[in-house]
């Protein structure tokens, strides 16, 4: 797992930097278009989130800044 919530609401993430530390509050996760993933912003890179780890984060108090990404390839199923 990326991400570590503590009891206080403090999220712990692995970064190939060594770990970083910030309140779920002043996260805001954002959608990679290029990815098609979640991610968080630190410290100018970013953290790939699975699902199950932006439901904790959001539920921690981080704000769900994703949008919704549709393919437009002639051949998709969507």
């Amino acid at each position: 797992m990326t991400v570590r919530i503590d009891d206080n609401r403090t999220c712990h993430f692995d970064t190939p930097n060594g770990s970083e530390q910030r309140p779920a509050s002043e996260l805001t996760i954002i959608t990679d278009p290029d990815k098609a993933m979640s991610a968080v912003e630190l410290n100018g890179g970013r953290v790939y989130l699975t699902e199950a780890e932006v439901d904790s984060l959001t539920v921690a108090g981080a704000v769900d800044g994703r949008q919704n990404l549709k393919a437009t390839d002639g051949g998709s199923v969507i």
